[in-house]
């Protein structure tokens, strides 16, 4: 059975405390805007799976009743950094394994300023912290500092992939002043001021070679999407507004994570490759079919990771390929149209959901000063750690 998303809506995504609302609000409004982008009511909704981090339990039903009060299943999802992509599997299954024709995907996330510590529930005790193996894998190999943890580990991979393989820091700095300048024509993102090379280098360093300007913020706002059966949009005459999910893939970390004692695999290039690679069996499709990509560049080397476990360029050999331009306008794809996470911003729950919504715009042609010339397929790509993987394959009906 296929499945297909016909409506999508976001809020902008903001810094931590900068407006004045709740997490219902914020989920108010972006379900409110995917279910008109649909042209249905909420009553027609069958199932709701919504993913947040940073909340207490059930603050899934406290956010969707804000949209109706149905009586309808609602499911609190969390899966770290890729909660959001969760919940969007969660409603793709609920489809295609006909337990509703209509499913509403939800995401959100209220952040507080700061860095993100070394999970959404590490805790304070980091022996007990879901990704305490994790950490101990780069504790092991590089020691363990003040910076923030999920810098630390990104960054130490970053640093092993410049040993390895000769990237620069002004590839990885490429990456963030590619997704800035993107992000300038997104009037969701929580930045939209570009930035050259030598500006990001500039900025203050995070974790070395990480500077501020290579690393996503703490963001607050929501991400929403209805997903349809193939009967739902024949039935409602939605075509024109349907996005097929070809194929969808999760994949959770293997020995392969742990047993080269490398933070590029701890961090979940493994995790990525597996589920690529799953997908494109799945669609009978390769990455040369895709027009367009959202990925997950929680920091800049995560970006040059992901384009390597998706086979756009042999092992190695990411530094060069953002360097040669061609995962911008004028090149090969367009990665991170959006902005991505680095400058779109990155709460949590809805990052996962975010990129669909990204991606079924571009699609449609509805992307305004962003649109990717003719693009008809798209690849989505959300990673949490702890581990989680989600790569999502889909096209234009």
């Amino acid at each position: 059975m296929k499945s297909y998303i016909v409506g999508v809506g976001m809020t902008r995504f903001e810094k931590p405390e900068g407006r004045d609302w709740q997490y219902w609000d914020m989920v108010k409004e972006a379900g409110g805007a995917a279910l008109a982008d649909a042209g249905v009511a909420y009553e027609d909704v069958q199932q709701v799976p919504v993913g947040y981090c940073f909340q207490a339990s059930t603050a899934g039903q406290r956010a969707v009743y804000e949209l109706g009060l149905t009586g309808v299943p609602v499911y609190n999802v969390n899966n770290n950094c890729a909660t959001g992509s969760t919940a969007l599997m969660m409603a793709r299954q609920f489809v295609e394994g006909g337990a509703g024709d209509c499913v509403l995907a939800l995401g959100f996330e209220k952040m507080k300023r700061g860095a993100l510590g070394s999970g959404a529930d590490a805790g304070s005790d980091f022996a007990t912290s879901p990704v305490a193996r994790h950490y101990g894998i780069m504790a092991a190999r590089h020691g363990f500092e003040t910076s923030p943890p999920t810098a630390q580990i990104f960054g130490d991979a970053a640093r092993e992939h410049m040993e390895k393989y000769g990237t620069t820091e002004a590839q990885l700095a490429a990456v963030g002043a590619k997704n800035h300048r993107h992000s300038a024509g997104n009037p969701y993102a929580q930045f939209q001021d570009a930035y050259t090379v030598d500006e990001i280098l500039a900025s203050k360093t995070v974790h070395r070679p990480l500077t501020k300007l290579q690393c996503s913020p703490t963001s607050d706002g929501a991400a929403a999407a209805v997903v349809v059966s193939e009967r739902f949009v024949e039935e409602r005459g939605l075509g024109d507004r349907a996005v097929e999910i070809v194929a969808q893939s999760m994949t959770t970390d293997t020995r392969e994570s742990f047993a080269s004692g490398s933070c590029i695999d701890v961090v979940g290039q493994s995790m990525s490759r597996a589920a690529a690679r799953q997908v494109y069996e799945k669609a009978g499709l390769g990455i040369d079919d895709v027009d367009v990509i959202e990925l997950h560049d929680c920091f800049s080397v995560n970006e040059l990771l992901t384009y390597e476990a998706l086979g756009m360029c042999e092992e190695g050999e990411s530094g060069k390929l953002v360097a040669s331009g061609a995962t911008t306008y004028g090149g090969r794809w367009v990665v991170n149209p959006s902005g991505g996470l680095i400058s779109k911003g990155h709460p949590l729950g809805a990052t996962g959901i975010a990129q669909l919504a990204e991606l079924t715009w571009q699609l449609r042609g509805e992307a305004a000063a962003r649109q990717v010339p003719g693009a008809r397929t798209g690849l989505a790509h959300n990673i949490g750690l702890g581990g989680a993987a989600v790569v999502t394959l889909v096209r234009r009906a």
